[in-house]
């Protein structure tokens, strides 16, 4: 990629809801990264100018006169010229199953990398699958999950590997949210994304076979058989499985490891936790009734209509308040198990029984609209300050697979997303 290209970062979709505290994000860290240069895109003129103005008044930095450039998911030839001026294309504008595409194919040409916060497993694995090789060919890193999904789970992971002596078999992961007083809630893109997901989950099998044809070996040895509702003693909370995007992105971390660095495959079982059994029967009712209301047309249109009623007000139109982001933070809580012996061959089986145990957490502040953003951000950092610490070829990447060997885990620290080890 040329060294000419006026900016390291361009923040595609500047003036969507989450893509506005991206635009604050850049601005908080650009005093610190020193001479990064960076400007804002998307499709209204007045409406980025607007973006930098209200962003100059929450942050208290003057960025009113940042460099804008007008690009639209529906034009190819608008996207391609924001691509070459930018090392790197912050890309928040979703759901990425409709609106992504585009932006990969012209970054690709456009010889510049792209981060997305997706977390839409079949647009994700879509992209690896059809890009993958141009990529490559190119020299740039297509890196998807780059938000909340799936940073924390992911890098977690990573983080769990390199803290376990031993060789690493199993993790079970617990997500827990906690609000503040004012409640939790986030916007309707998010839900219209994991409606759209639900409604399209009959996808997934057929593309992961062509992506994957040769499935990863099967420890002798699995995680513990969990009822589908559990109280986690380890936790103190009820925990169901977690149907989000991070298993998919952690299980391709995963396959890259295998293939590519020769690591023994670690199996993932994420679940989400509630306070109490009542709040976790609760959950479950909504997931079967979303799930069933996704798959038609007639009752998925009734969904995106009224997100805040089928949702109890969690999920609508113009997101959380300021107060409930301030108030909210969340836990990823990791039980590792393996063993104590490490084997030289990854694709050997142990024959004994996990012997070794660990617990390492990974916590920080909102999901969607702080700790999104300061992955985002991050990750894009990394590509521009570390390029020689990324894979030598460029590709469709997960987080993980793109960022073992850089500083990323220690610059979410330092931004409060922390990664630590409680016991072993």
């Amino acid at each position: 990629m040329a060294d000419s290209r006026p900016y390291d970062l361009i923040i595609f979709g500047a003036t969507g809801f989450t893509g506005q505290f991206v635009v604050d994000e850049v601005v908080r860290v650009a005093e610190e990264e020193g001479s990064l240069t960076w400007a804002i895109a998307g499709r209204s003129m007045e409406k980025l100018q607007k973006v930098l103005e209200e962003s100059s008044q929450r942050t208290g930095k003057n960025v009113e006169e940042k460099p804008i450039v007008v690009a639209d998911s529906s034009s190819y030839n608008s996207l391609l010229e924001m691509a070459k001026q930018t090392r790197v294309v912050l890309n928040c504008v979703g759901p990425y199953r409709f609106h992504g595409e585009q932006v990969v194919k012209a970054c690709i040409e456009g010889g510049a990398s792209h981060v997305d916060i997706s977390g839409e497993p079949q647009y994700l694995e879509k992209m690896q699958l059809l890009y993958n090789a141009k990529a490559r060919e190119a020299g740039v890193y297509i890196i998807g999950a780059c938000g909340f999904d799936s940073i924390p789970a992911d890098m977690g992971i990573l983080f769990t590997r390199n803290k376990f002596q031993g060789d690493l078999n199993a993790v079970e992961g617990f997500l827990n949210l906690s609000p503040g007083p004012d409640g939790i809630a986030a916007n309707f893109a998010t839900f219209e994304s994991a409606v759209y997901g639900f409604a399209n989950a009959g996808e997934l099998p057929a593309l992961r076979k062509s992506l994957f044809p040769n499935p990863l070996p099967r420890s002798k040895h699995r995680p513990p058989k969990r009822p589908t509702l559990f109280h986690s003693k380890e936790t103190d909370k009820w925990c169901l499985p977690f149907p989000g995007s991070d298993k998919s992105v952690v299980q391709r971390s995963q396959r890259f490891a295998f293939d590519e660095k020769k690591q023994r495959p670690v199996q993932f079982i994420p679940y989400f936790c509630r306070p109490s059994r009542f709040a976790a029967y609760a959950m479950a009712f909504f997931a079967v009734i979303f799930g069933l209301m996704a798959k038609f047309g007639p009752t998925r249109s009734l969904l995106l209509m009224f997100p805040s009623f089928f949702t109890a007000g969690v999920f609508k139109k113009g997101g959380p308040t300021m107060a409930q982001i301030k108030g909210t933070s969340f836990s990823w809580t990791f039980l590792a198990s393996g063993y104590s012996q490490k084997l030289q061959d990854h694709e050997a089986q142990h024959e004994e029984e996990p012997d070794k145990k660990m617990v390492t957490k990974v916590s920080g502040p909102e999901p969607g609209y702080v700790t999104t953003p300061i992955c985002m951000v991050q990750a894009g950092l990394v590509i521009v300050k570390e390029k020689s610490r990324l894979p030598k070829e460029g590709g469709v990447y997960t987080p993980a697979a793109a960022f073992e060997d850089t500083s990323l885990i220690q610059r979410l620290d330092k931004h409060n997303i922390k990664f630590q080890q409680l016991e072993e």
